[in-house]
């Protein structure tokens, strides 16, 4: 009987796999017959060979398949992959998957569901039959079960069942090269071809989707929906991954690189398929109709009525990402998505704004002007901090003493508990009748650029304060310095890096590259690859390199010697210092993060100021505002943003101006003597100006309130 079925030679020499074969031959005969029982009365096996009907009459029974099939699988050999891939390649040459797809064709209901139960033996790992670390191996016979039932509309849960499987085994793979292992493929072209069809179909799902939220609100739609176009949306992610980085293995085999070309006869290049054509035209197809989903998202987003956002419009992100991956496959891709994107970008900037906590866009950050800053701030700030919980009774409560700010601060916030800080802040400063509104973080943020870098244990705490200042959304009047930056993200400073970091080493490095070859190799300067540095008030040398005392710097190592010198004196020194997360300022841009922190670095725009104040009791034709006003624009840049300090605790503005403001200022009347210093509530960006007499009294009261010393007091006079 061995004869009836080819295996490879390394799968006929053990007895094992001669006696394994002949049990899966003999379940295979049954199934046949099973089978054959209600069409035909011949008892020629799927593998040709010839059975005695009486031996095998009586193992056609429904549980005697279903137990045979739970038998092999018990059989396959566990903590060795090897061996479980050989019983696994045996059961799939054996004809065994087809057999049990054979069955889903019979007339009869038992035999159906014989088969279907049968198959999902395989789907559905179960403790003592198939456990879920040996199920992974089975994925070539889960594809096969997936590519058999693909077009089988009375099968359609089956087929759904075995696609799903297939993604979670294609999830769990890790990298590729176990991929193409796991499926029994050679190149990665044969993987190509299978994935692909999943993909064009879970591709026709999504657009499906995606039409039904462009035309129609999502309140018309029922959650059952939803929750299915989520999974389309994820299965599509998956296959369509998996199918990019087979495409990126094809290219690479053939000694090519990606962006590929289709347009100059691309049937002639070396990595052809008309597979990766295909999926150019399943990503142009897709490409096309999120566009006219935000192009109706946008003549309901632009409409002269109150607007709701739309849940389904979240499902946009998710689609627009997998294309942006799609896209750096094919040469153009890239730009042409991104610039229709930034056509789009008030309708992103919406989509960032009500998208979860949870939602990863850093694929967004990524992109250069996609969406704007206040996007990109709001994204950043939820992928680094966690929310911020405005709960009374765990505020994290704070004494202050104005004259010792910093001590007492570096008490209060470098020994506490993360978890505590995350619950908002309150603070009180001694000997002040006014206190911090706990909803108003504004007041409390020493400026970290002050703190003495001498003393390590205030870097934690600078870092605590920056946290709750992005976390805030307090702008502190500080930036990082390139250098700085460079080294939070993991990134290479070279030597142009330091020019404003450190110019006289700039300058000193700058000198030894260009230095005559000869003079270099005289070796006149006495160079070696070492650095004298001071340590707690004493001198000593350190080697670059190692043996870098013996190293003479010379013009064929000068760079090497340049850049180790940079690298230790802006990388190594700083390594005990920061253990902040390097992904995170890998996808920031240096100019956000200053944005997030200083804010806004221009002269205030006086306009701007009168364009976003309200006035209670007054008008904007009264005199006392005219007067106001002009004082306001007399003022030197310094005096303005004491009095902007004074009335709202923000000395610095957001990027985009008074308009980035949680809320309008305002300006009320009050009553009393014109003597009386103007007052602030700064919780609620009101200012309480008296009805002065006079342009001169205006400014010279409001001159008063622009001395430091008086600007920052809590807002009372």
């Amino acid at each position: 009987m061995e004869e009836d079925i080819w295996l490879p030679t390394r799968l006929t020499w053990k007895k094992e796999h001669l006696q394994l074969t002949q049990a899966i031959k003999d379940l295979v005969f049954s199934i046949s017959r099973l089978y054959s029982s209600t069409t035909t009365t011949t008892t020629t096996t799927t593998t040709g060979g010839d059975y005695d009907e009486s031996s095998s009459s009586s193992s056609s029974s429904r549980t005697d398949i279903v137990a045979r099939v739970k038998d092999f699988l018990r059989m396959i050999p566990r903590g060795n992959k090897r061996k479980s891939m050989d019983h696994l390649e045996i059961f799939e040459l054996c004809g065994a998957p087809s057999a049990l797809v054979l069955l889903l064709d019979s007339p009869i209901k038992d035999n159906k569901e014989i088969g279907e139960e049968s198959i999902r033996l395989f789907l559905n790992p179960e403790i003592g039959v198939l456990p879920r670390t040996t199920q992974l191996q089975c994925a070539s016979i889960v594809l096969f079960f997936c590519i058999a039932l693909r077009e089988r509309v009375d099968n359609e849960h089956l087929y759904y069942s075995c696609r799903e499987t297939l993604g979670s085994l294609l999830k769990s793979m890790g990298s590729f090269a176990k991929t193409l292992r796991y499926f029994d493929r050679e190149e990665a072209s044969c993987l190509i071809e299978a994935l692909y069809p999943f993909v064009l179909e879970l591709s026709h799902k999504v657009i499906q989707g995606l039409e039904l939220i462009g035309e129609s609100s999502l309140s018309t739609v029922s959650t059952c929906f939803r929750l299915s176009f989520e999974s389309d949306i994820r299965e599509f992610t998956l296959f369509s991954h998996h199918l990019r980085k087979a495409i990126e293995d094809h290219v690479r085999s053939k000694g090519q690189s990606l962006p590929l070309c289709l347009e100059d006869n691309f049937e002639s290049h070396p990595c052809y398929l008309d597979t990766i054509e295909m999926f150019h035209i399943t990503f142009s197809r897709l490409v096309a109709t999120i566009y006219e989903c935000m192009r109706s998202m946008s003549k309901y987003v632009n409409a002269d009525v109150p607007w709701e956002f739309n849940i389904g419009w979240s499902y946009y992100l998710s689609v627009l990402k997998e294309l942006n991956n799609i896209s750096k496959l094919y040469q153009g891709a890239e730009e042409i998505l991104s610039s229709n994107m930034r056509s789009y970008q008030y309708l992103l900037d919406i989509l960032v704004m009500h998208s979860k906590r949870s939602d990863d866009h850093r694929w967004l950050l990524e992109l250069k002007n996609v969406i704007d800053f206040e996007s990109r701030r709001r994204w950043m700030i939820k992928m680094m901090f966690p929310e911020v919980k405005d709960d009374n009774e765990k505020l994290h409560k704070m004494l202050i003493d104005r004259s010792q700010l910093l001590a007492e601060s570096f008490e209060h916030i470098a020994h506490a508990n993360p978890e505590s800080l995350r619950n908002g802040l309150f603070m009180e400063f001694q000997n002040e009748v006014a206190t911090a509104c706990p909803s108003d973080r504004r007041r409390f943020f020493p400026n970290p650029a002050k703190v003495d870098p001498r003393h390590l244990s205030y870097f934690g705490f600078c870092g605590r304060l920056i946290a709750l200042a992005l976390m805030h959304k307090v702008h502190v009047g500080i930036t990082f310095d390139r250098v700085f930056f460079l080294q939070l993200a993991g990134e290479v400073i070279s030597l142009e890096d330091i020019r404003d970091a450190d110019p006289c080493l700039y300058k000193s490095c700058k000198k030894i590259l260009e230095m005559d070859a000869d003079f270099m190799d005289s070796d006149a300067m006495g160079l070696t690859f070492v650095k004298e540095i001071e340590e707690f008030g004493s001198r000593k040398i350190v080697e670059l390199c190692p043996g870098g005392d013996t190293m003479v710097v010379n013009s064929k190592n000068r760079e090497e010697y340049v850049h180790l010198l940079i690298q230790y004196c802006f990388v190594k020194s700083m390594s005990e210092k920061r253990r902040l997360h390097k992904i995170f300022f890998r996808r920031l841009e240096l100019k956000d993060l200053d944005g997030m922190l200083l804010g806004s670095d221009k002269a205030i725009c006086v306009k701007d100021w009168q364009a976003h104040t309200v006035y209670d009791d007054y008008t904007e034709t009264d005199e006392q505002i005219r007067w106001f006003w002009k004082v306001v624009e007399g003022m030197s840049v310094e005096q303005q943003r004491e009095l902007l300090f004074f009335w709202t605790s923000v000395k610095y503005l957001p990027v985009d101006g008074f308009s980035g403001l949680p809320s309008p200022l305002y300006i009320y009347k009050t009553s009393g003597s014109h003597y009386r210093l103007p007052s602030s509530h700064t919780c609620f960006y009101r200012l309480s100006l008296p009805h002065y007499p006079s342009l001169a009294v205006t400014q010279q009261h409001l001159f008063r309130i622009c001395q430091e010393h008086v600007g920052c007091s809590f807002g009372f006079m």
